[in-house]
C-alpha cells in the first residue's frame, strides 16, 4: 500500500460556508474536475483551476445565504446538475451556469439540508420533512426531534423511496413515503450522513453517518431493521464531524473515507484486510472543515482532498510534489510553484497599498468632528456539546467577518484572530485543561454571594481563530455561563454569548431503560398542560427538542454522564412520572419542577416512591470511580517524595516495583490530575448529597451529620460507606 504524502494548497476564500456546501463536478479520465462553492452570502462559484489559479466558470448571486449545495441527474447517470438551497428556495444550475430551476417550496421554516436523486428532491428545515417530485409536494414528516442531515438511498438498487433523516435526539428515522419506518440509535448526535461508497455499498442501503461528539459509524438500513456495521470510537476526543466523502485517496482499488472536524482536522481512513477503516493520514486545518471531497482539481494524475472550511476558505491536500528533486540533498521549485509565489507577491504589494489607503481613509474621518466610530461586525460560529468520555462540555468559538467590512480592517483577512475571551458564571463550574488550547489563562476574585463565580480570561496568542474550551458543571446547581468574545480588531468590539447550565446538566439523552435496577419514582399532578411539564422538563435536562413532541404521552430516557446512572420522563396533560436508580437525581427535578410551577402559580400533587436498595446500587457505581480517584491522588502526593529520593540514590533496587511504577509514570499521572481538577471533590459531593437526599425524603435533616460522613469518606471503603447510609439518622 502506497504511503500518504500529501501537501497543503490553499486556493481562494469565500464567504462563511455552511454545511456541504461544496462538490466536484465528476470529471473525464485525464481531465481535471470543476468546484462548486456556495457561501452564507449567497454567492454561488463554479471554479476551475489553472496553472495553481482558481478561475470561475460562472457566477450566481442569491439574495439570502446558501445552506446546502448538491449535485444532481438522472437515476443512475452523471451528477452534473448544480442545486442549492437558500431561504425557502430550492435554484438549478447546468454545468455552464445556466438556471434552470427556481422554485420556491413556501415552507415557513428555511430549508437546512437537501438531497437530490433523479425528479426527487428531499428537503428538511429544523423540524420537518419534505419530499417533492417534479417539484409537486408529495410527503410530508414532522420529526419529533431536529433535523441535522436528509439523504435518499440509491433508487436504482431499491424498489421503495427510503429517505433517511440525521436528528439531534441521537437517531437516524428511516421513512416510506410520509410514515416512520424505524428507528436507528446511533452512539452520539447524528451531525452529517454520507452514503457508503459509490452505491450505498453492494445492496444499496449502507449508510455512513458523523455524530457531533466526533464518532463515526457505518449502518445498513434493512427493510425492517438497522444492522450496526462498525463504530469509530472519539478516544482522542477530537472535534464533531461536519463532513464525509468516499474516495480512493491511496490508489489501492478501494474507496477511502474522509472525514472533516469542526476542529479543523482533516483525517483519511483506509478499509485495509478488515472492514473498520484504520487512519492512515490525518491533517489540522485552522478552521472547522464544514466540507470535504476527493478528486483531480489542480493537475490530471495527481488526487486532491478539497476541503472548505467555515471562513470559506477552498483548500486541497494534494498528492503532487510541490518542490522537484534535482540530486540527492537539493530541492527545486516548480515553475508553477515560482509563478504562484510571484503572483502572491503582486497580490502582497497591492494589498499594503489597499491598506495604506483606508488607514489614510479612517484617520482623517477620525480627525473630522462629525466622524462616527464604525465598529464592525463578526461572526461567532459556536457550539456547547456535552461528551460523554469524560462528563464535561465542550466550548468551541470561531470567528469570522463578514466580507462587506474588509476594508475596516488592517489585515484585510476574513479570519478574525481571538484577543480574548473572558467567561462569567454565576453558578459553580470547573474549567478542564485543553492540550491544543495555547492561551494564558487566568482568574479574578469574584464573590459567589452577589451570584458571581466564576471570572476567567483566555488571552490568545497571534492569530488564533478558533478556542477550544471544557467546562465541568455540578448537577442540581444552574444558571448561566456567559462568553464575553473579543477580537484583534479596531476599533473594539465585543461580542456576549450566553449558554443555560441545566440543573441535570450531566445527563444524555439514551433510547434504552433497564427496568431492572432498583428505581425511585415521584408523581407530580396537577392543572398543567403538556406544552407547560415539556417546557420545565427541558428546562431540567439538555438534548431535548423545542418543540413539544406529537402525542398525548411524551416519554424520554436518559443517562448521566458521570455515574451511567438512568432517568425516565413519562408526560402527559395533568400527570407526569419520572423514575432513576439515584435519589439526587429525583430530588433535583421535584425541586425545581416544582419552583417552576410556582412560578405560574400552579399547584402541584407530588407523591413518591423511595426504594432503599437504590442507595446500595448508586454507592457501587460511584466506588470505582471513587477509589480510582483516591489512587491517584495518593500516587501523585508520592511523586515529590519519591523524586527526591531518586535524586540522592543511584540505585533505586530497594524500592517496591508499586513505587518505582509511580516514579516511571509520574508525567502522565501528574497530567491525568491536571486534566481532572476537584474530581475527588465532586465525587465526595454526590455522596453527601446523596445521603442528604435519601433523608429528605424521610423528613430527616442529616446535615449535621455531614462531617462524621466525610471522616468515613476519608478512610474510604465501600462497606462501612454502605453500612453508615443503613444506620444513621
Amino acid at each position: 500500500m502506497m504511503e500518504l504524502n500529501l501537501s497543503r494548497v490553499d486556493y481562494l476564500q469565500v464567504g462563511v460556508t455552511s454545511q456541504k456546501s461544496t462538490k466536484l463536478f465528476p470529471g473525464a479520465v485525464g481531465k481535471t474536475q470543476r468546484i462548486v462553492v456556495g457561501d452564507q452570502d449567497g454567492l454561488l462559484q463554479c471554479l476551475q483551476m489553472k496553472k495553481g489559479d482558481a478561475q470561475v466558470i460562472f457566477k450566481a448571486v442569491s439574495p439570502k445565504g446558501i445552506t446546502r449545495v448538491e449535485l444532481g441527474g438522472p437515476v443512475g447517470g452523471a451528477r452534473e446538475r448544480v442545486f442549492l438551497s437558500t431561504g425557502s428556495e430550492i435554484k438549478g444550475f447546468t454545468k455552464k451556469g445556466k438556471n434552470f430551476l427556481s422554485f420556491d417550496t413556501n415552507l415557513s421554516e428555511p430549508i437546512q439540508s437537501m438531497f437530490v436523486e433523479g425528479a426527487d428532491l428531499f428537503t428538511c428545515g429544523n423540524y420537518v420533512y419534505n419530499h417533492y417530485k417534479d417539484c409537486k409536494d408529495t410527503n410530508y414528516f414532522l420529526s419529533a426531534d431536529k433535523i441535522s442531515d436528509v439523504l435518499c438511498l440509491p433508487m436504482e438498487k431499491n424498489d421503495d423511496i427510503t429517505p433517511v433523516l440525521a436528528c439531534q435526539d441521537r437517531v437516524l428515522r428511516v421513512l416510506q413515503d410520509a410514515e416512520l419506518l424505524y428507528e436507528v440509535e446511533v452512539p452520539g448526535p447524528p451531525v452529517v450522513l454520507q452514503l457508503y461508497g459509490k452505491e450505498a455499498g453492494e445492496e444499496g442501503n449502507e449508510i455512513l453517518y458523523g455524530t457531533s461528539d466526533g464518532r463515526v459509524g457505518l449502518v445498513q438500513i434493512g427493510r425492517f431493521a438497522p444492522s450496526h456495521r462498525w463504530e469509530l470510537p472519539n478516544e482522542k476526543r477530537n472535534g464533531g464531524v461536519l463532513s464525509l466523502d468516499n474516495f480512493d485517496i491511496t490508489a489501492d482499488g478501494v474507496l477511502d473515507l474522509i472525514v472533516g472536524r469542526d476542529d479543523g482536522l482533516v483525517e483519511i481512513y483506509s478499509y485495509d484486510e478488515a472492514e473498520e477503516p484504520v487512519q492512515r493520514f490525518n491533517h489540522t486545518l485552522s478552521e472547522s472543515v464544514t466540507s470535504v471531497q476527493g478528486g483531480c482539481v489542480a493537475t490530471p494524475g495527481y488526487d486532491e482532498i478539497v476541503c472548505t472550511t467555515y471562513a470559506g476558505w477552498v483548500s486541497t491536500l494534494t498528492s503532487e510534489p510541490l518542490i522537484k528533486e534535482r540530486g540527492p540533498d537539493t530541492f527545486s521549485l516548480t515553475a508553477e510553484g515560482k509563478d504562484k509565489i510571484v503572483g502572491l507577491r503582486q497580490e502582497l504589494d497591492n494589498l499594503q497599498v489597499k491598506v495604506s489607503s483606508e488607514r489614510e481613509k479612517y484617520q482623517q474621518s477620525a480627525g473630522s468632528k462629525t466622524a462616527i466610530s464604525a465598529v464592525s461586525g463578526f461572526n461567532i460560529n459556536d457550539k456547547f456539546v456535552l461528551n460523554r468520555e469524560d462528563a464535561s462540555y465542550t466550548l468551541s468559538l470561531e470567528l469570522q467577518l463578514p466580507i462587506d467590512n474588509v476594508l475596516l480592517q488592517v489585515s484585510l483577512e476574513l479570519q478574525l484572530p481571538i484577543d480574548n475571551v473572558l467567561l462569567q458564571s454565576d453558578v459553580p463550574i470547573d474549567l478542564l485543561d485543553v492540550e491544543k488550547n495555547s492561551a494564558v489563562v487566568s482568574y479574578s476574585a469574584c464573590n459567589p454571594e452577589e451570584g458571581n463565580y466564576l471570572l476567567a480570561t483566555y488571552r490568545c496568542q497571534a492569530n488564533t481563530t478558533r478556542l477550544e474550551l471544557k467546562i465541568r458543571s455540578i448537577e442540581g446547581q444552574y444558571g448561566t455561563l456567559q462568553a464575553y468574545v473579543t477580537p484583534r480588531v479596531q476599533p473594539k468590539t465585543c461580542q456576549v454569548k450566553q449558554y443555560n447550565i441545566k440543573p441535570l446538566s450531566l445527563h444524555q439523552r439514551t433510547h434504552v431503560f433497564d427496568d431492572n435496577r432498583p428505581l425511585n419514582t415521584v408523581k407530580l399532578t396537577g392543572q398543567f398542560s403538556l406544552a407547560e411539564m415539556h417546557s420545565w422538563v427541558s428546562f431540567c435536562l439538555p438534548e431535548l427538542p423545542e418543540r413539544t413532541p406529537p402525542g398525548e404521552t411524551i416519554t424520554f430516557h436518559f443517562m448521566s454522564t458521570f455515574l451511567d446512572t438512568l432517568l425516565e420522563c413519562v408526560y402527559s396533560k395533568g400527570e407526569a412520572v419520572f423514575r432513576s436508580d439515584n435519589i439526587s437525581t429525583i430530588s433535583i427535578l421535584k425541586d425545581v419542577l416544582t419552583k417552576e410551577a410556582t412560578k405560574k402559580k400552579i399547584r402541584l400533587d407530588i407523591s413518591y416512591d423511595i426504594n432503599d436498595e437504590s442507595i446500595a446500587y448508586t454507592l457501587n457505581l460511584i466506588h470505582p470511580r471513587l477509589e480510582y480517584q483516591l489512587l491517584l491522588a495518593k500516587k501523585v502526593q508520592l511523586i515529590d517524595a519519591l523524586k527526591e529520593l531518586q535524586v540522592h540514590e543511584e540505585d533505586l533496587t530497594f524500592m517496591s516495583p508499586e513505587y518505582r511504577q509511580i516514579l516511571e509514570e509520574a508525567d502522565a499521572l501528574q497530567a491525568e490530575f491536571k486534566r481532572q481538577p476537584c474530581h475527588l471533590e465532586r465525587l465526595y459531593g454526590m455522596i453527601t448529597d446523596l445521603y442528604i437526599d435519601k433523608f429528605k425524603f424521610k423528613g430527616v435533616n442529616v446535615k449535621g451529620k455531614v462531617p462524621a460522613l466525610l471522616e468515613v469518606l476519608d478512610n474510604y471503603d465501600l462497606q462501612t460507606l454502605v453500612e453508615f447510609f443503613n444506620t444513621s439518622a
